[in-house]
């Protein structure tokens, strides 16, 4: 029902916002199409904030949807994507606002095309067909590069002209393909497995210029995303520009960012190369000259050294060395022998003191009886008894006439 108020009788704002809030809330759920201009996800929310722009005037309308639906989606809402959405308008009072409360949100148009290219994508890199470890490397010199592209296009002028300026001697064999329209997939999969049927080529090169994403559409077909992946010779993917990123990029073994790019990724530079070989072989000229100029200081300290300087030098060290040991031996046996003869003559004089020899030829004599006994008492000698007195020249023999006995005072000891 419509409001009645005049000047006398004005309606307060409480009561036009809760009417406003009423007549929204009977609209009930509408389709709404337009453009995310804004997405906001605050931290700890469940609420995802989104701005709707319409696609021709200058209108927008806050969205909000719950974290659930808007993490669902997939591929992931990004700003700029055309989304129809199915909300119902709200209006609240108490701040004034208008929005819509989304409940679905759908991928339409362009968004809808990647949503699918999305998909596809994801299902292939589930099946493990972008793996890393598939890659394969690009020979450094290719003896003949293979190249898929359309005919007489700006795409096989760049690669071939770029390519040959940095490497005159390269080989090209080109299949040519349409790059767009739905002839494209099946000619550039003829085209690619025509050219790795041919042992020659080592590389494959698919060059095309840049172009809208449903230009582009051909390079993302599962078809030949797959006959890439089972071909044998490296591939080189150089689609559109490089912000273009068609599957085909993800499944090629090099990515290269335009046609130009592909050329020289695939071929050296034979300027550059030279380069290199220059400085390789200085560096070697400048081990080698190092190696030599070590070598040569080393001989020259060998023959520096006073034993190849002179070699009689050593000899003749050792001529006086041994006639330094020669005399320092001479001079020990001589002390040996002296101290031998010394010691033989100490033990000659300490013999002969103890010899009865000596003692005779002091005056002594010993006295042996008949049987050549010595005669120590004179209990054993009787008058008129033949005996022999020993001294030191010789023998006397004589006979006895009488014996005396002595008394003899007592030895210490016997004290």
């Amino acid at each position: 029902m419509a409001l009645e108020t005049s000047l006398e009788s004005p309606a307060p704002v409480r009561q036009i916002a809760n009417a406003v809030a009423g007549w929204i809330d009977r609209l009930g759920a509408v389709w709404v199409e337009g453009q995310v201009a804004q997405v906001s996800r605050r931290p700890g929310m469940a609420t995802v904030f989104m701005t709707l722009r319409d696609a021709v005037a200058d209108i927008s309308v806050p969205v909000t949807c719950s974290r659930v639906l808007f993490d669902g989606l997939n591929p992931p809402l990004v700003e700029g994507a055309s989304i129809v959405v199915h909300a119902k308008p709200s209006y609240y009072a108490n701040r004034g606002t208008f929005s819509l409360y989304a409940r679905d949100i759908r991928m339409v148009g362009l968004g809808e095309l990647l949503a699918r290219l999305e998909r596809r994508r994801q299902l292939l890199a589930a099946e493990g067909l972008f793996a890393a470890e598939l890659k394969r490397p690009l020979p450094f010199l290719p003896g003949t590069v293979g190249l898929v592209t359309a005919p007489t296009s700006a795409a096989e002028r760049d690669v071939l002209e770029n390519a040959r300026r940095r490497w005159p001697a390269v080989a090209f064999e080109v299949a040519y393909a349409a790059m767009q329209g739905p002839r494209s997939a099946a000619e550039v999969i003829e085209a690619v497995e025509r050219l790795d049927r041919n042992p020659a080529v080592e590389v494959i090169v698919v060059a095309r210029g840049g172009g809208s994403v449903e230009d582009l559409l051909p390079f993302s077909d599962e078809a030949l995303i797959r006959a890439v992946a089972k071909v044998r010779t490296p591939v080189v993917s150089a689609i559109g520009h490089e912000p273009d990123t068609p599957l085909l990029d993800l499944v090629a073994d090099v990515r290269a960012s335009t046609p130009t790019d592909a050329a020289k990724r695939v071929v050296p530079d034979v300027v550059e190369e030279l380069r290199n070989v220059g400085r390789a072989r200085d560096r070697l000229r400048g081990a080698l000259a190092g190696w030599l100029a070590r070598e040569q200081a080393g001989l020259d300290a060998l023959r520096s050294r006073p034993a190849l300087a002179d070699p009689r030098s050593l000899v003749d060290a050792r001529i006086d060395e041994v006639a330094q040991l020669r005399d320092r031996a001479r001079r020990t046996f001589g002390h040996r022998l002296d101290r031998a003869t010394d010691e033989i003559g100490h033990q000659r004089a300490r013999a002969r003191a103890l010899s009865p020899l000596a003692t005779l030829q002091r005056g002594y004599a010993v006295l042996q009886d008949s049987e050549g006994h010595v005669v120590t008492s004179v209990a054993g000698v009787a008058a008129g008894a033949p005996v022999s007195v020993r001294v030191a020249d010789g023998r006397i023999h004589a006979t006895t006439t009488s014996t005396e006995t002595i008394d003899r005072e007592p030895d210490a000891e016997e004290e």
